[in-house]
C-alpha cells in the first residue's frame, strides 16, 4: 500500500490483474491480502494504509471470483496493530512485541 523501496510484494494497481491470471488454476486459493505499513512512532500516520487494504478488499470480494476470498487482512504489527485492528484487521504480528527488538550482528 505505501509503495516503501524497503518492502516487496504487488503495487495495488497489480493486486487485480494478477487475481485474474489466477483464476485458472483450480488449485490456487487466495484468502486475503496482507500489508505493513511504514514505521512510524504515532500509529494514527499509518491508519490510512489499513483503511485503504480494507477497502480494496471489499473492491475484490465484490468481484465474487471463484478462487479468491477476502476471509484474511493482514495488517498491524507491534506499534501499530491496535489501529489496523480498529482498521478490520483479523491478523496481526507482534514478534518484537513478544520477543522483544531484534538484535543484528
Amino acid at each position: 500500500m505505501a509503495e516503501e523501496e524497503s518492502k516487496f510484494g504487488l503495487k495495488l494497481d497489480e493486486v487485480i490483474p494478477f487475481l485474474e491470471k489466477i483464476l485458472k488454476y483450480d488449485s490456487i486459493r487466495v484468502k486475503g491480502l496482507m500489508t505493513i505499513a511504514p514505521f512510524v512512532e504515532d500509529a494514527e500516520e499509518v491508519r490510512w494504509v489499513f483503511k485503504e487494504l480494507r477497502r480494496f478488499s471489499e473492491v475484490i470480494k465484490n468481484k465474487d471470483y471463484t478462487n479468491v476470498k477476502m476471509e484474511i487482512l493482514s495488517m498491524g504489527m507491534t506499534n501499530d496493530y491496535q489501529v489496523a485492528i480498529e482498521e478490520g484487521s483479523n491478523m496481526i504480528r507482534i514478534g518484537t512485541g513478544i520477543f522483544g527488538q531484534r538484535k543484528y550482528r
